[in-house]
């Protein structure tokens, strides 16, 4: 019954999937709402540009200071149960900002304060998320759910959430836009304590490999060098493999140069280019979401295409050549277009890269390698945030966006030859289907692994 469904709902055929993805579709709609509360709220309390670089900045440090630290936990922790631990901990941050807010105490540095613990919860959602799938899931479904990710994210994380917030926001205040986050968390945590725990990949494979290089190593005497052999294990991984360290090192500069334009510029380039307010800001992240919507189903109801690596390196650079548009229009409708094309070629290349991970990468060390994507690609976005709000104030709005756009397609064609990536992907074809194996159910008592001692 399951390969009678279309591809894309193919993994909605598994109870506990339908779970998870509730669950993340509710988690992105908060963090949509926050994304644009956030923006009015700085503005309200008398902030601009580098007010809120400095708050985006430390958000992205904390999450780069946790996110290897979550990488060996998911893959040593039941990831249901950091799953849930990290919705609970921004249920609480963003708790705190409602409270302060609705009683007209909260300043600046309380925002940067929540920032940080909400980068430092997505330090461990991330890992955890992307090691449960190939538990739960069939191999052969996995680009069908990254297909289903790459919708919800645009289209709650983009477009519901940022919509919500901006009715919100007119009809009240920021505060009132963290107070619904905090209502729709609780669903979430609730569909998370519902979804049975899976087992680790290490369970079933080797405890005692520490590293993952298949070698049964000593036992460490100490949970601290536990976890420090299993960060080397991942970092050496990483470097060995071409096709990975090229594309990370072409995301790390990626990053650099769009991420604090995307994240900091663009809301105040909408105002004060097109004069528009919440409602407007909102139209561009909601096309941005439409676009990378539409590109993931597109992506996810064909098997992989034979040059996955070349194309989904040329759709983050030639995708960033809109950024130069955004900084030189004040007409909306070009800001929306221009959204739009960017949401189409990022998204859809994600969703590449997330089953390309889960397809080459050993299950035993997905947690680590998926970590250590998020911590090297994103290594820069700290200094990309913090730089954003003072370079757009200093050389303008036009040539700081035109940088982010023009520069990502020659990076792209340069990694793409330097990594030797097309004869890489003709060596390992994906665009073949695997047989599907069945997950393993757990009970949720379990300790999650030889390194229990690690939990916390």
């Amino acid at each position: 019954m399951t390969r009678r469904l279309p591809r894309p709902l193919r993994p909605f055929a598994t109870s506990r999937y339908r779970l998870l993805a509730s669950a993340l579709s509710i988690s992105l709609f908060g963090t949509g709402v926050w994304t644009v509360a956030l923006v009015f709220q700085v503005k309200a309390l008398g902030g601009g540009p580098t007010d809120l670089s400095a708050i985006a900045a430390v958000n992205a440090a904390a999450l780069l200071a946790a996110v290897l630290f979550g990488g060996v936990a998911a893959d040593r922790i039941p990831q249901k149960r950091i799953l849930v631990a990290v919705e609970i901990v921004k249920t609480l941050a963003v708790a705190g900002a409602a409270a302060l807010g609705l009683s007209g105490a909260l300043e600046l540095w309380h925002l940067a304060i929540v920032a940080a613990l909400l980068g430092l919860a997505d330090g461990f959602f991330y890992p955890a998320y992307s090691a449960v799938l190939p538990a739960i899931l069939p191999e052969d479904d996995l680009l069908a759910a990254n297909g289903v990710e790459g919708v919800l994210r645009p289209a709650f994380l983009q477009a519901a959430g940022p919509a919500a917030a901006s009715a919100a926001i007119a009809a009240f205040a920021p505060p009132a836009a963290f107070l619904g986050i905090c209502v729709t968390q609780l669903a979430a945590i609730a569909l998370l304590l519902a979804m049975p725990a899976v087992a680790l990949a290490r369970d079933a494979t080797a405890p005692a490999d520490r590293d993952g290089d298949g070698v049964v190593d000593a036992p460490p005497r100490h949970p601290i060098a536990v976890l420090f052999l299993d960060l080397w294990g991942g970092v050496r991984f990483m470097v060995r493999t071409p096709w990975l360290f090229a594309t990370l090192l072409f995301a790390t500069v990626l990053v650099l140069l769009i991420m604090g334009p995307l994240e900091v510029l663009l809301p105040f380039a909408v105002t004060r280019q097109t004069g528009g307010g919440p409602e407007s800001f909102a139209a561009v992240l909601t096309a941005f979401g439409l676009g990378g919507a539409l590109a993931s189903i597109l992506v996810s109801v064909r098997p992989l295409p034979r040059r996955y690596l070349t194309l989904m390196v040329l759709a983050w650079g030639v995708g960033a050549i809109p950024f130069a548009l955004i900084g030189v229009t004040d007409q909306l409708w070009v800001m929306v277009i221009a959204a739009f094309v960017v949401g189409v070629t990022f998204d859809g290349a994600q969703v590449i890269w997330g089953t390309l991970l889960q397809r080459r990468v050993p299950p035993t060390m997905l947690g680590r390698v998926s970590s250590l994507d998020f911590f090297v690609s994103l290594a820069l976005m700290p200094i990309s945030m913090a730089l954003a709000g003072p370079v757009g104030e200093t050389i303008g709005f036009p040539l700081t966006f035109a940088l982010a756009g023009l520069i990502p397609p020659v990076l792209a064609v340069v990694t793409i030859v330097v990594a030797r990536m097309p004869a890489d992907e003709i060596a390992h074809p994906l665009d073949r289907r695997p047989p599907a194996t069945a997950p393993i159910d757990l009970p949720d008592s379990g300790s999650g692994g030889p390194s229990g001692s690690l939990e916390s």
